[in-house]
């Protein structure tokens, strides 16, 4: 049994953090082991974005690493299909596994489907619904591709049903970040330092995030963000990794120096320091479905800075909140969050073992 996953960035990163263990903990109780190997496209490829993950997470580095990224979707999509699409060839393997929506996730989908090789995807089922965002019409494609659907929720299971997808394809296996968000907790609070470091106070600061082309390409939009994080800011310290396309697009519309000036502005930070300001954050400000995830295992209050999320169920139960992307809507939603206090005995998201489950069906006989 070979099975190739295929990762792009660091939300993927993140995932096969919990395959590998399991295709690990497979391999120590069966005789039937698994080969597996693992192809990096380069679309996250710099070393704050992309490296720290492999060190920190103890992945196994990538057999491939296809150096794609830093051009635009159809290029970028183009350029993975060709080159996994050799490598698939070469290595014949008996299943892919792909993480997500983004470019890496469909275009290793496509190469598979047209060499008739299984793909199993795992998030399978999101939806936005919003086709403006490309991570929304990579998910459907992808679904449709595939031929093992790994839901994380039951919302995801029906959403495919109602999508016609065959019922026998779909397994509901809860989500991966959970299982890797309770491997790593413990060790990334006490191993970071990032707190001390930043000399703030636990419960007592704002995390933000900003990276989604649908706020980053437009610049009415990143305005309003920016400057309702300063606004909150005056309240209390606002903490803002900033990701590459975002820290360009601020230095473009000369807003880089007023928000350096106002807020924390960090480079991109580990997967342990993310967890640490994550889990001691008194509210987190995002785009990224998977903070939005990681803000709920943490028990820290989320506001998602968009019009809908995939994450519904989190809205559903009140951890997370939408809001208008408008400097004063999102002020106001912040000092709405700070009044509440959601329930936090929920399990929306399995029970800590989805790899192991994914790893199982991969591997007993069709």
């Amino acid at each position: 049994m070979k099975i190739i996953t295929i990762v792009g960035n660091r939300p993927q990163f993140v995932k096969s953090a919990a395959v590998c263990r399991a295709i690990q903990y497979w391999n120590e109780q069966k005789s039937e082991k698994i080969v597996h190997k693992i192809v990096h496209t380069g679309q996250h490829y710099d070393e704050n974005m992309s490296g720290i993950f492999f060190l920190e997470m103890e992945l196994p580095q990538p057999d491939y690493y296809l150096s794609i990224g830093g051009c635009s979707q159809g290029a970028m999509t183009g350029r993975m299909i060709e080159k996994i699409e050799e490598i698939l060839t070469k290595e014949n393997p008996h299943w892919i596994l792909v993480f997500g929506d983004t470019n890496s996730t469909l275009a290793a989908a496509l190469a598979a489907v047209k060499l008739h090789i299984p793909i199993g995807h795992v998030e399978a089922g999101l939806r936005s619904f919003n086709k403006k965002m490309p991570e929304e019409i990579n998910r459907i494609l992808t679904d449709q591709c595939a031929d093992f659907l790994f839901t994380p929720t039951k919302n995801a299971t029906t959403q495919l049903i109602k999508e016609g997808i065959v019922e026998g394809k779909i397994q509901q296996t809860g989500d991966v970040m959970h299982d890797v968000f309770l491997h790593y907790q413990k060790k990334a609070l006490k191993q970071s330092r990032i707190i001390e470091y930043l000399n703030i106070q636990p419960k007592n600061f704002v995390l933000a995030s900003v990276h989604r082309a649908e706020n980053t390409d437009n610049p009415q939009i990143l305005k309003e963000i920016i400057f309702a994080l300063i606004a909150i800011g005056k309240i209390k310290p606002v903490i803002f990794p900033v990701h590459p396309r975002t820290k360009k697009v601020l230095q473009e519309q000369n807003l880089l120096d007023l928000a350096k000036k106002e807020l924390f502005l960090l480079e991109p930070t580990g997967y342990f320091d993310m967890l640490r300001l994550e889990s001691h954050a008194e509210v987190i400000l995002t785009d990224s479905g998977g903070v939005q995830k990681e803000a709920y295992f943490s028990q820290t209050p989320c506001i998602t800075l968009r019009n809908e999320t995939e994450w519904t169920e989190l809205i559903d139960h009140g951890f997370n909140k939408l809001t208008p992307l408008k400097q004063e809507s999102i002020v106001k939603t912040y000092q709405r969050t700070l009044e509440e206090t959601p329930n936090w005995n929920n399990t929306l998201y399995g029970n800590g073992d989805s790899a192991r489950q994914i790893i199982a069906l991969l591997a007993s006989p069709k």
